[in-house]
């Protein structure tokens, strides 16, 4: 099932088993602390793991370092760091998430997929500026909100990669008031009603 789900991105069977020795860290600390919802638990690949992997289709050609703001339970940014081990080896992830215990999560299952990713335990805001090709965040903060943290982080010329539920055309109608920015939506592989925003060229109006 799990081969079925990840057959657009056509990563080796090696990836695979590290995306599945994540997802049953995932499921078993989630137990102990909030890491995904209960009830998405059983639908723990399509929800999550497939919803966070397909980010990685934007990656932008050389792009060399990906920001993952409230990383949480490792979604997007610790899929995207598995992924990236067989697909592009020369990018650095990077995961910023404040509460020590999911912090702590993320170390113990990067090491257990065998990736190697950098842990920012700080708030995103406090964070000195990163300076990354991409940023990314799911389920963080409204638009408005997001694209400060994501200006504060991105590199010149870098892309801010934002899955978005139903009420994207309001967020982004609400962030252009303060902003300027050139977006791209794309449709999400994993939710009719979901997109993911590709954002380039930001700035404050």
């Amino acid at each position: 099932m799990s081969e079925q789900l990840l057959a657009g991105l056509n990563v080796s069977r090696e990836t695979v088993v590290r995306l599945e020795a994540y997802a049953d860290l995932l499921r078993k600390w989630t137990r102990a602390i909030n890491l995904i919802s209960a009830k998405t638990a059983d639908s723990l690949w399509e929800r999550h793991i497939m919803d966070s992997a397909q980010l990685f289709l934007l990656l932008p050609p050389g792009a060399r370092t990906w920001l993952d703001l409230g990383s949480g339970g490792g979604l997007p940014g610790l899929v995207v760091a598995i992924i990236a081990h067989e697909k592009a080896p020369d990018l650095h992830v990077t995961l910023v998430e404040s509460d020590a215990r999911k912090a702590a999560f993320l170390r113990t299952a990067a090491k257990g997929a065998g990736v190697d990713v950098g842990i920012e335990v700080a708030r995103a805001e406090s964070l000195s500026p990163m300076a990354a090709d991409v940023v990314s965040a799911r389920a963080l903060a409204p638009l408005p909100d997001l694209l400060g943290l994501a200006e504060r982080h991105l590199a010149p010329g870098g892309r801010a990669i934002l899955p978005k539920g139903r009420n994207y055309a309001n967020e982004i109608a609400a962030a252009l008031e303060t902003w300027r920015f050139s977006v791209q939506k794309y449709p999400s592989r994993t939710d009719p009603d979901s997109v993911i925003l590709s954002i380039e060229g930001l700035s404050r109006v």
